[in-house]
């Protein structure tokens, strides 16, 4: 069943308990569409669902992500307990399958743009709504895009996401892509002489690198992150539709990359990323899971900002074991000031 704004708030775009009263348990997906890109109707209104932040959904992602920073847990600048900055990232990805029927989803998230304008609260219920607002074709696959929002019970303004994703593939043959456009590719390099920081400050410039983190998802993290507590069988979280889909095992999904690389950010500009942070991410190839990934960031350049202030513009990417970059992308968010 689709939530709308008449049908009262939940933590998760479904609520899994409903399951349990149907005779048939692919009856949860009836009247939903086939996931094909020929079934896209643009512009096509994917629906509004409201969310409420509780402490089960705060510690639901802090284990998926392994983030457990003291502000989602006891006090935060903003006042009492806040979400992480990428919490709903995958709840407005997954809006689509208000409409599409998401356990025969076989897609690969190939961008994702998102700007951050307050902290969503413990105990608060937000909105979330999404639009499909363009599709076309390139190299053969069918792409579409996602304009969405999430909006505070006081009508603020949450955080905003553009999205791209191929709707149906096969994720196992998928090859590398480019990083963006040749004036604002993404190389990963960083001269031996870099100065590395662990956080960002009044002191930072250009040329500063992001103290590296590894990180390595498991299995039970991504299949919790894509849904298995709402009974949705995917590449990230069920073996045999990983391999239905010519992959090895389960693979990261973009959006937990995504929270990720936003999670570190959070680290290095403190507060301020809450409330001006950006961030567009390019996802080039399939990350597995037990695979350990490395985050690292450069900044590029250092602009003023209205009313005073600073904001530093980043690279950011993901490299695998190998060295190869798997994914790429840009950030920005006002500098701390130093005391």
């Amino acid at each position: 069943m689709t939530q709308d704004s008449t049908t009262r708030s939940w933590r998760d775009l479904t609520d899994p308990r409903r399951i349990v009263d149907l005779d048939d348990i692919e009856d949860r997906e009836a009247g939903r569409k086939e996931p094909e890109f020929e079934n896209l109707d643009i512009p096509e209104n994917l629906g509004t669902v409201r969310e409420l932040i509780d402490d089960h959904k705060i510690k639901r992602y802090a284990f998926t992500q392994d983030e457990y920073g003291p502000w989602y847990f006891d006090n935060s600048p903003f006042g009492g307990r806040i979400g992480q900055a990428a919490l709903l990232c995958n709840d407005l990805v997954q809006m689509f399958t208000n409409v599409y029927a998401a356990s025969k989803v076989v897609g690969f998230h190939t961008e994702e743009q998102m700007w951050f304008d307050s902290p969503a609260r413990l105990g608060e219920e937000v909105t979330l709504s999404a639009t499909y607002t363009d599709s076309y074709v390139r190299r053969g696959e069918g792409y579409v895009v996602m304009d969405a929002q999430v909006t505070g019970e006081d009508g603020r303004s949450v955080i905003r996401h553009r999205g791209v994703e191929i709707l149906k593939t096969v994720p196992g043959t998928l090859g590398g892509r480019g990083s963006g456009t040749p004036e604002r590719r993404v190389t990963g390099d960083v001269p031996d002489d870099a100065q590395v920081v662990a956080v960002f400050d009044g002191n930072t410039t250009v040329g500063d690198v992001l103290k590296p983190v590894t990180k390595e998802v498991t299995f039970e993290q991504a299949a919790v992150f894509s849904r298995i507590g709402e009974y949705v069988i995917n590449t990230h979280n069920n073996l045999q539709a990983a391999r239905d889909g010519k992959l090895r095992q389960p693979i990261v999904q973009g959006a937990q990359q995504f929270g990720l690389i936003a999670g570190r950010l959070v680290e290095a500009f403190g507060p301020a990323f809450f409330t001006t942070g950006w961030m567009q991410i390019k996802f080039l190839v399939p990350v597995e899971v037990f695979e350990p990934i490395t985050i690292t960031a450069v900044v590029t350049d250092i602009v003023p900002r209205d009313g005073g202030g600073f904001t530093a513009e980043l690279d950011v990417w993901i490299r695998r074991p190998d060295g190869r970059l798997v994914t790429v992308g840009w950030a920005s968010a006002a500098l701390p000031t130093n005391s």
